[in-house]
């Protein structure tokens, strides 16, 4: 105990200390009971205990070994007297009793079971016993190693397929995870096969770190988990020294990739071992003389071949020449969907640290950046070659802030460097819709390069962005438009989800920011890249389909024609003006509810694929009060969820002015709800004798009882001006909850505001809603009554 609360002692030393500490006592244990009992045993340390590697809360990996001469009875008592004293204290034991020829026996059968061997230590007994033990687990896993080393890979895959990549996660396992613990023990494992070894740069450290970040998880929490969950984050930074969670997640990402690298050059090397090993004595049969075992080599690039299913430099390569050669190999490698060779990146790397590019980059570079990123999906490898041996970091300096920075937002899959990497990938596959290709692809690229700096990440990129495309080459108006791309990366979607496309006042801000077509462009494609590399979440055809409506009616701006007629500009739809004239007949509320999907057509895809886009429900009411509040309340009452909405104004008819809500829903669990019950339930809603209010405060309730609260920012309600001309825009951001909708409108409602239009939009756990309102008398709010009101809203939220 005194040693765990020691923190002097860290690290290897203290996993080191904890072992001995731990030998001593079960060697005393044994020692007292065979002083009197059977002799021809010996105690083994295997898997992590047998590494002399015990975090506060490892479990103990026990082997009595035995010579197969004692009496039955004697050694199960002998068992006894070891075991029940871990089990006491309370410590996790994993124990066995066997010989050696039911050891080895057992380990042929069971991958883990020769794995745990590699490692068995001497704890105490007879030492004979214990050498020969681990003489025969390595002879008998390097003769068997060309079988079970396909088997450890395919567990490496498998696990890597359940627990996802250490490196990318927000609560990674950091034993069980792509790039964790396990699997750097299983490299040692290959190491100890003598068929492959794995880049020894920094492995070491990078297990060593993952240990010691369990160890401080372990010491924290005081329990055996291995899961680096968000609420202990705080306190593992602070044991570790650290400044907070975001460096704790990117100091463990960073070890993750690491290992993953490792890994993947380690196992490459296994299969082209193995392979050869197969082929080798069929081609002594074919082959003679010099030619026998000579691997093909087949050009690639200028430098640049294929060996044996990897890019490598060509004999006649002088990267020490050639500082292209480096980008020139990996556009090739990404081209050819092979793997850049480790060695050749380091022999470029040594060349280049002499002889680096000049600045402005010249053409061929520039070109093979471009390459390189337009390859699409293989891409990735490489690129994460080039970064693990420094290179990207050596070529584009800012790419140091971003790399291995963890975004904490749910809705992205990605850490920020390999986020940027996969928009690149997607935007590649986008490149045939746009006039410039080049500038495409560098604005992917470098779109949240920004998010290394405080501030505004956009505002920090485009300065970035301005300064790189400069390095890189580029002239002075392509450079402008890459920062452009940079600076508005996020604003078609913004735009097109939480403005009123039809106010005049909103195309005209996208026009000015984007200048010209051809930036329009380029911003939609990069628009789509961006959402699609960020996670499922972020795009759908919904979303896709409002953006096209925008970037249609910018372009026409922008090019000086009239604006073409979309989205709701040409009238209601045929059912659409079917509920407004039922709405309007029976004073009443009229539904539809249909279950809808869109063609997601892909460049070269055929047929398209269906892509649902969730529940439509429309809803047409007479105008009066109370009604966006009313609607809302009874959709949360029955357990839908709003993923987007929409509310106009149809024209007037002969009953007067019907209002339109068009809603995206989708259940929270069960099956949908009738319309006509619906119906009935907004009738009651709108006319009082049903008290939503009261009602969702119940559920609300009730939903705390059994959740575990979850932490949030506090709600956000601004102003957003010069938006609109005819109206005033309340934008509200918050944690998306049961009934938030239904809270806005009857804040805005409290406030004595008349909502003209809102959009709403979900993303995740995040709404961003915007609601167009103009006062009694149907014009804007003057800018200190909007405040109010906007300040009133964030109140009621709170």
């Amino acid at each position: 105990m005194r040693l765990l609360q020691d923190d002097t002692v860290t690290g290897p030393d203290r996993r080191a200390a904890l072992a001995r500490l731990t030998d001593d006592w079960l060697a005393g244990l044994l020692a007292r009971h065979t002083a009197t009992g059977p002799t021809g045993t010996a105690l083994v340390a295997v898997g992590g205990y047998g590494r002399g590697e015990l975090s506060p809360r490892s479990d103990l990996d026990l082997l009595l070994l035995h010579d197969g001469r004692a009496d039955p009875r004697d050694l199960a008592a002998l068992a006894d007297h070891l075991w029940y004293p871990v089990w006491d204290l309370g410590l996790a034991l994993d124990h066995s009793v066997r010989t050696l020829a039911e050891a080895r026996k057992t380990a042929r059968e069971d991958l883990k079971v020769q794995l745990g061997l590699l490692d068995a230590r001497h704890l105490g007994g007879d030492p004979e016993l214990t050498a020969a033990l681990r003489t025969a687990a390595y002879a008998d896993w390097r003769e068997s190693a060309p079988r079970r080393l396909p088997e450890l890979h395919a567990l490496c895959q498998e696990r890597a397929d359940r627990q996802g990549e250490l490196q990318y996660l927000l609560e990674p396992d950091l034993k069980e995870a792509r790039g964790g613990i396990r699997d750097a023990t299983a490299l040692r494992a290959v190491a100890a096969s003598w068929l492959a070894d794995a880049p020894r740069g920094g492995l070491e450290a990078a297990r060593t770190l993952l240990l010691d970040t369990r160890d401080a998880l372990h010491r924290t929490t005081g329990r055996a988990t291995d899961r680096l969950s968000l609420q202990e984050q705080d306190q593992v930074a602070e044991a570790l020294g650290v400044l907070d969670a975001d460096a704790l997640l990117r100091q463990t990402y960073e070890a993750a990739r690491t290992i993953s690298y490792a890994s993947d050059v380690t196992w490459r090397e296994v299969g082209r071992v193995l392979r050869a090993r197969s082929v080798r004595p069929v081609l002594r049969g074919l082959l003679s003389g010099r030619t026998a075992g000579r691997a093909e080599r087949t050009p690639l690039a200028e430098g640049v071949v294929e060996l044996d299913g990897e890019a490598v430099l060509a004999r006649t390569a002088r990267p020490e020449r050639d500082p292209v050669l480096v980008l020139r190999a990996a556009a090739a490698a990404a081209q050819a969907g092979l793997p850049l060779a480790t060695h050749a990146i380091r022999r470029c790397a040594t060349a280049g640290a002499g002889r680096p590019l000049p600045e402005p980059w010249p053409a061929e570079a520039r070109e093979q950046l471009v390459t390189l990123l337009g390859a699409g999906a293989p891409t990735v490898p490489v690129w994460e070659a080039l970064e693990a041996e420094g290179v990207i970091t050596r070529l584009l300096p800012d790419w140091e802030r971003v790399r291995c920075r963890p975004q904490r937002n749910p809705v992205h899959t990605w850490t920020v460097d390999r986020h940027l990497v996969e928009t690149a990938v997607r935007a590649a596959a986008l490149t045939r819709r746009v006039h410039r290709p080049d500038l495409l692809l560098i604005a992917a690229l470098l779109h949240d390069i920004g998010k290394g700096w405080p501030g505004d990440h956009a505002v920090a990129g485009e300065t970035i962005a301005r300064d790189v495309a400069a390095r890189l080459g580029f002239d002075a108006r392509d450079t402008a438009v890459i920062a452009t791309l940079v600076r508005h990366h996020l604003l078609l979607v913004e735009t097109a989800t939480r403005r009123d496309l039809d106010d005049p006042e909103t195309v005209g801000a996208v026009a000015t920011a984007v200048r010209s077509t051809g930036t329009l462009e380029l911003l939609h494609a990069l628009t789509e890249a961006d959402a699609l590399a960020t996670g499922p979440a972020a795009w759908s055809a919904w979303r896709g389909g409002l953006v096209s409506d925008l970037v249609k009616r910018v372009a026409a701006r922008l090019a000086g024609e009239p604006e073409p007629e979309l989205r709701g500009a040409d009238g209601p739809t045929a059912e659409q003006e079917r509920l407004a004239i039922e709405a309007g007949r029976t004073g009443g509320p009229a539904l539809a509810l249909h279950t809808r999907a869109e063609p997601a057509v892909q460049d070269g895809e055929e047929p398209p694929a269906q892509e649902p886009v969730g529940v439509e429900l429309l809803i047409a009411v007479p105008d009066g009060p109370g009604v966006l509040p009313a609607a809302a309340g009874v959709l949360a009452l029955h357990r839908l969820t709003v993923r987007a909405a929409d509310l106009r104004y149809l024209d007037p008819i002969d009953d007067g002015s019907v209002l339109l809500l068009s809603w995206r829903v989708a259940a929270e669990y069960g099956s949908l709800p009738e319309a006509d019950r619906l119906r009935v339930d907004l009738v009651r809603a709108l006319d009082g004798s049903l008290d939503v209010p009261a009602r969702l405060a119940e559920r609300e309730r009730a939903y705390a009882r059994r959740s575990r609260a979850v932490l949030a920012p506090p709600p956000q309600v601004t102003v957003v001006t010069g938006s609109s001309r005819t109206a005033t825009v309340i934008e509200v951001r918050a944690q998306d909850a049961h009934g938030l909708l239904h809270r806005i409108g009857r804040a805005l409602e409290s406030a004595g505001v008349a909502v003209r239009s809102a959009h709403i939009s979900t993303l995740g756990a995040n709404a961003v809603d915007a609601f167009y309102v103009t006062g009694a008398d149907g014009a804007p709010l003057t800018d200190a009554r909007a405040h109010e009101v906007a300040a009133a809203v964030e109140a009621a939220l709170q």
